[in-house]
């Protein structure tokens, strides 16, 4: 008899699913995507007073063909209001042979190593190769996967924290930097965090835009991770508009992306975004083309990544024996 499906805990994602491995896994997928062998991903955002759901799916031929929903909440103020993380779901992972439910997986885990691993995918076509300093807008969970990330693909050897909570900027730079052995300041506005890096990355709830086209020295590579909802915003439509822009899923970052608020002001159009992720991973359109240029990856967040890494987590579980089987029909 088939053994039931798995309940696989955050703490099981933790260990089953390393850095490295979702990098290569989300790769694995863009890459997918590119070559035309991958259905096109859905999403559907539910908004409510205080934050809202979204629901993204999406499927993938990897070895075997898998199918995966994910259904998250993205509710800013829990922490303060409730002491519950800002992000909370989970991942239904079915068989898209014969529909069979696979897992049920928590997704805070996956969520933050996926999203940061996409950055490092884009990072290793859009950024400079010898890119040594990262500043990162936002010192939360995201901000941490993703300096680690960058620092898997890239020589980094310094990176700038900011945050507008300044403590919270303080404690990021101290863990980070015991963590990963490079320097790590915090400072006080997104500007003297841009003054001298190569990569930045704004991962935070914004629902203004902070990161002028002022602030963005020559040659840096933005990644902007934040806005994955229509009133969710960090750069203004002028950086977005005067950068080289590639995004990860054109019609979803046209409609909850920073794309749709440069859209909104009139300042580009589709035909004005250069590629998708997946055209530069799949090798039909160069990355980065000069050293100069500032490239900024429009980054909402494609179901194709959770399919990936939940797919990883669950191959290493059955392999390892972990987690717990149930069975809905008893």
């Amino acid at each position: 008899m088939t053994a039931g499906p798995l309940l696989l805990t955050r703490g099981d994602v933790s260990e089953l699913l390393d850095m490295d491995a979702c990098i290569a896994a989300v790769e694995e997928a863009f890459r997918l995507e590119g070559e035309g062998r991958s259905p096109h991903a859905g999403v559907l955002g539910f908004p409510m007073a205080s934050g809202g759901f979204h629901i993204k799916a999406a499927a993938l031929e990897l070895g075997r063909p898998y199918f995966a929903a994910k259904v998250n909440g993205n509710f800013a103020g829990n922490r303060e209001r409730f002491g519950l993380p800002a992000i909370q779901g989970v991942i239904v992972l079915c068989d898209a042979e014969s529909g069979s439910l696979l897992a049920l997986i928590d997704s805070m885990e996956i969520t933050s190593l996926r999203t940061a691993a996409a950055t490092a995918v884009a990072a290793k076509s859009l950024a400079r190769p010898d890119s040594r300093v990262a500043a990162i807008c936002g010192c939360g969970r995201q901000g941490r996967a993703q300096l680690a990330a960058l620092g898997r693909v890239l020589p980094l050897h310094k990176a700038f924290a900011y945050d507008a909570d300044p403590t919270t900027a303080e404690s990021f730079a101290r863990e980070m930097q015991a963590l990963l052995g490079i320097e790590v300041v915090a400072v006080r506005g997104p500007a003297a965090a841009l003054a001298s890096c190569d990569i930045c990355v704004t991962c935070t709830p914004s629902r203004h835009p902070f990161l002028r086209r002022e602030d963005v020295p020559a040659g840096v590579f933005v990644a902007a991770v934040g806005a994955d909802a229509p009133e969710k915003q960090e750069l203004d439509p002028e950086l977005v508009a005067s950068s080289r822009l590639v995004v990860d899923v054109l019609e979803q970052c046209a409609t909850i992306g920073e794309l749709h608020h440069a859209i909104d002001a009139g300042r580009l159009t589709r035909p004005d975004v250069y590629a998708e992720l997946s055209e530069i991973v799949a090798g039909y359109k160069p990355g980065r083309q000069t050293s100069e240029e500032i490239v900024v990856f429009d980054s909402t967040g494609t179901a194709l990544e959770d399919v990936a890494a939940a797919a990883a987590v669950y191959e290493n579980a059955t392999a390892a024996g972990r987690g717990l089987r149930f069975d809905f029909g008893r």
